[in-house]
């Protein structure tokens, strides 16, 4: 159950831009490796800190909060890191909530028809330090109402059970065949424009 002092924190973030500006501006960017902590919106909101699984968590319990369902979309890459999103519908279009070291891969307005689309709105932005664009393939949505039985909004466990379940889901690809052996390296000023604000 959270606390009073939890849910008063949770009320205030009322519109998915809220919960996005808490994210960019309270909460920190967790350097440690995506793994090693996996934690629940409780422990994320009292440390001030979080990688991008732990802050689509967050973001997912604070939209569960405001009345939506807490879904998650996991984007699957090569030689890069995944993303996992927290999604919201609003006048039957998709948004997204997320936290990310490149300022490219956070926020997106509800305003996609598909998952599909959504997901296409982070192909130019997603990429790595080599320059390679290297989102591939994005999921189903998650429901985390799954994983009530585990206590995930409110657990001071590690949650592995929900990054193995993302691992394990099946996924769509977003290229057709050939595609990638066509792309091209990200020029300068979108890798720059994307390292803004990145911590090392």
């Amino acid at each position: 159950m959270w606390t009073k002092a939890e849910m008063r924190a949770f009320r205030a973030l009322k519109t998915p831009d809220k919960i996005q500006r808490f994210l960019d501006v309270e909460i920190a960017y967790n350097k440690e490796v995506d793994g090693e902590t996996i934690r629940s919106p409780r422990r994320v909101l009292r440390d001030a800190t979080a990688h991008c699984l732990e802050g689509a968590l967050f973001a997912a319990a604070a939209l569960r909060v405001g009345g939506f369902p807490p879904l998650l979309l996991d984007l699957e890459s090569v030689r890069d890191d995944d993303h996992v999103l927290a999604i919201f519908r609003q006048h039957n279009r998709w948004g997204a909530i997320a936290k990310s070291n490149y300022s490219g891969l956070r926020f997106r307005e509800p305003v996609y028809k598909t998952l599909r689309e959504l997901a296409m709105s982070y192909f130019e932005h997603y990429f790595n330090l080599e320059r390679e664009k290297t989102l591939r393939r994005f999921s189903r949505p998650v429901n985390l109402a799954r994983f009530d039985r585990v206590g995930w909004m409110t657990s001071e466990e590690e949650l592995w059970v929900i990054a193995e379940h993302l691992v394990k889901i099946p996924h769509t690809a977003l290229l057709e065949k050939g595609a990638e052996r066509r792309l091209s390296r990200v020029d300068d000023r979108l890798f720059a424009a994307g390292l803004v604000g990145r911590s090392n």
